[in-house]
């Protein structure tokens, strides 16, 4: 496996590799899926050190980004790239800058907790995320063929207004993105989340057969297919209790939590 020092790859099976980002806190992991014909990049990592370098090391096929989110610690690489697709509720932000943040904030975000030596190559204070028109919208329901392999597209918003999900068919491989991961709280505090639409998302995902396992783009690398049944019945509570709405606090649930 690649030795890289910024950069810790994981094999998931010969042709998926988890590429994350273990010196930062937030432990942002960004998924390289490769076909026959193409290869698909879930997101692009924090933008600290080049994601390229690394995916150049792993695939000569031409690859397409596909984004879960338009949040800076997905979208790092992006400019490396070019054919990137989103979600039309997060183009906007990817055109024009992340509404609800400061980039101040996303500097001091960015900067924070880091355990390993960056790259010289970066410098927090001058940090700017990626802007730019995507080459293609996506959409609920779309299919990606990959030559063997066929991605199922699942508009999850909540998190962001353009949230994907993407569902690996032929393995049984469902990535969250921020929708779900465990150990911290999944985010849906900020003015530019909706806590009912992350509700209506996590019901949405939980309803999808024959998931094998369950990748966020956070923390533990690679969840049981079981916590989506917890996922469901943290639904049913959720909507019970009347906590579905801003200033609920966290709920803790087997696996998993949401901040409100």
């Amino acid at each position: 496996m690649l030795n890289d020092t910024w950069f810790t790859v994981q094999q998931i099976d010969t042709h998926t590799y988890a590429i994350s980002e273990y010196g930062h806190w937030e432990k942002v992991h960004s998924f390289l899926l490769l076909g026959n014909d193409k290869a698909v990049l879930i997101d692009t990592g924090l933008g600290i050190d080049n994601i390229k370098r690394i995916t150049n090391q792993l695939t000569d096929l031409p690859i397409e980004v596909l984004t879960t989110h338009v949040h800076a610690d997905h979208i790092g690489s992006h400019g490396e790239f070019e054919h990137i697709f989103v979600h039309e509720g997060d183009k906007d932000w990817l055109v024009h800058g992340i509404k609800g943040l400061s980039i101040e904030q996303i500097r001091k975000d960015l900067s924070r907790d880091i355990t390993i030596p960056t790259p010289k190559t970066f410098d927090s204070e001058t940090y700017k995320p990626y802007q730019g028109e995507p080459t293609g919208l996506l959409h609920h329901g779309d299919v990606i063929e990959l030559g063997n392999r066929r991605l199922v597209i699942y508009h999850t918003p909540g998190h962001s207004p353009g949230h994907l999900s993407i569902f690996d068919e032929t393995n049984g491989y469902l990535f969250t993105g921020d929708l779900l991961y465990d150990e911290t709280p999944i985010y849906a505090f900020y003015p530019s989340t909706n806590p009912v639409d992350l509700v209506n998302s996590l019901d949405k995902i939980s309803k999808i057969p024959n998931v094998t396992i369950v990748f966020g783009s956070h923390n533990t690398l690679g969840l049981k297919p079981k916590i989506l049944e917890e996922v469901k019945l943290a639904v049913e509570y959720l909507w019970a209790n009347k906590l579905v709405k801003f200033g609920t606090g966290i709920h803790q649930f087997n696996g998993f939590s949401i901040h409100f």
